[in-house]
């Protein structure tokens, strides 16, 4: 589990393809390391990454295929900048929210504007996740801990105060960028537990949460 807050950036030193899937390198930057060891976690601009190997300058992690298809892994070039966070403790402090690392798609970067020293994005998400974000609502971007400004569809708002802008990669970002997304986890089990029974009745994927369902269930009069 991470939190979102972002503790500091990498960049992607090195590709190799290994049959179908993807073994990465990098360069970790100011991230300490030194109570790092094979098999801990690193989320990398928001992908749970397990470490296979220390460099002395990062670390080595295999890539799912799953995971390629799920993220921006797939086509992301050598030199690009990474968002980087080691693993929670017991005793983290929890500034963001709780992050699995486990991305659930990829989204894109619709519009950039400055407001006053801040900048303010759009993004679109993919259709099939827009019912999982809401306003005013967390959302892990790269593995950072955003709040949603406003929520449209498919379509949301953030705000990127200055801080943020100068300890995470999102200050590269332009329209047409595309980012990781992982949304909230709560309202994932949320809607899975609106099921009830019926979650067990088909190993086929369930349509999501609708106003039919709500009402039968008690929660709409």
């Amino acid at each position: 589990m991470f939190t979102g807050i972002i503790q500091a950036v990498g960049t992607l030193a090195g590709r190799e393809q290994r049959g179908g899937d993807l073994r990465l390198t990098v360069r970790s930057g100011s991230l300490p390391l030194a109570d790092v060891r094979l098999g801990d976690s690193i989320a990398t601009n928001g992908v749970c990454l397990t470490v296979v190997e220390l460099t002395g300058e990062g670390y080595v992690a295999d890539v799912s295929r799953e995971t390629l298809e799920l993220s921006t892994f797939g086509d992301l070039p050598v030199g690009s900048r990474l968002n980087l966070e080691k693993a929670l403790t017991l005793s983290t402090p929890l500034g963001g929210h709780l992050v699995s690392g486990h991305v659930d798609g990829v989204g894109r970067i619709l519009e950039r504007r400055e407001e006053a020293r801040s900048v303010r994005f759009q993004v679109q998400a993919p259709a099939e996740l827009a019912r999982y974000i809401a306003h005013k609502g967390s959302i892990c971007i790269d593995g950072a801990s955003l709040t949603v400004n406003s929520v449209e569809g498919d379509r949301f708002d953030l705000n990127i105060v200055p801080h943020t802008q100068q300890e995470t990669i999102i200050a590269d970002y332009r329209p047409g960028s595309w980012i990781n997304l992982e949304v909230d986890l709560v309202a994932r089990y949320l809607e899975r537990l609106l099921l009830g029974d019926k979650a067990g009745e088909s190993a086929r994927p369930v349509s999501g949460v609708t106003m039919a369902m709500l009402a039968e269930r008690g929660f709409l009069r």
